[in-house]
């Protein structure tokens, strides 16, 4: 009896009497599949992109002026000549005695002609070319 039962709802679902049975068994895949886009195309409509836009364009300007230091501290450390007058990292000033490929004589007292031996990589700046401009401003 069961299996009669069986039978009759299995016609009955093939032969569409029962209703939207017979379109959920009939439905057929598209014609053509739809265009998907590309991988890149969902990250650059996302609104992740322009803040990883932001964050790459402050790692180049921060780069960049770091580059643009380092070589202006070259060029300064490089054009250190007798007579200039420097400070170095320590806070000690003086004035340029003997300049060499890698270090700096500094005389450091005029009383007592005390001279001192720094690196090159020591001087962190050179004080007579800001005095100079100070006076050519005045």
């Amino acid at each position: 009896m069961f299996s009669l039962a069986l039978s009759t709802a299995l016609t009955m679902t093939a032969s569409g009497l029962i209703p939207g049975t017979r379109l959920l068994a009939q439905t057929t895949a598209p014609a053509s599949a739809p265009a998907s886009k590309p991988g890149w195309f969902d990250f650059v409509s996302s609104p992740m992109f322009p803040l990883f836009i932001v964050i790459i364009v402050i790692y180049v300007l921060m780069f960049s002026s770091r580059r643009k230091q380092e070589r202006q501290k070259k060029d300064l450390l490089g054009n250190i000549k007798r007579g200039d007058r420097v400070q170095t990292v320590g806070g000690i000033l003086g004035k340029v005695v003997e300049a060499d490929e890698n270090k700096v004589l500094l005389k450091v007292d005029e009383s007592s002609n005390t001279k001192i031996w720094f690196s090159r990589n020591a001087i962190h700046r050179v004080l007579g070319e800001e005095k100079s401009e100070k006076s050519e401003t005045k």
